[in-house]
């Protein structure tokens, strides 16, 4: 369909909570799906990194997440619990500040609970990297970015940098 602008870092559409998907809602959302793969994939290609987006940043204030790394996935409404009481720390990245890094902690396990396209509920145990990417998304929806949720004040690093750091 299209790829749209992502929202960057200051737009305060971003610290918005998003609402949620009504059944009634799933015809809209499919051309929505398509854009936000679009623009994944476009922000792949010119930064080398994009494994999910969350709808809000796209300006679509609905709780919508688009994974895309061995195969599409789709999760409407969703809910993260059972999360670990071990942590992972990490450089995180974000499209809506692409040449930024922030060094954040997330749990190194969780399941999501969510709907699919066609409204069945799904359950997924997320572990590591897949983990720490949904919490990313999740807090996307809650109107959280991940500069919120920095380790300290010395968190933060241009991506021109990163053979400098150490988590």
């Amino acid at each position: 369909m299209a790829i749209r602008d992502v929202l960057l870092l200051g737009n305060p559409r971003l610290y918005e909570m998003c609402a949620p998907v009504q059944k009634e809602d799933l015809p809209s959302l499919e051309p929505v799906v398509v854009d936000m793969h679009d623009t994944l994939l476009d922000f792949r290609e010119r930064y080398g990194a994009g494994r999910a987006i969350a709808a809000p940043q796209i300006g679509v204030m609905k709780r919508l997440i688009y994974m895309f790394i061995d195969t599409p996935t789709v999760f409407i409404n969703p809910t993260l619990d059972q999360k670990s009481t071990a942590m992972i720390r990490l450089w995180d990245d974000c499209m809506s500040f692409p040449d930024l890094l922030v060094k954040v902690e997330r749990h190194k396990s969780c399941r999501i609970t969510y709907r699919n396209m066609v409204w069945q509920e799904q359950v997924m145990l997320l572990e590591d990297d897949r983990s720490e990417l949904l919490q990313h998304e999740y807090d996307h929806l809650d109107g959280i970015l991940a500069v919120q949720r920095a380790v300290d004040d010395r968190s933060f690093a241009l991506r021109s940098q990163r053979s400098f750091l150490t988590v």
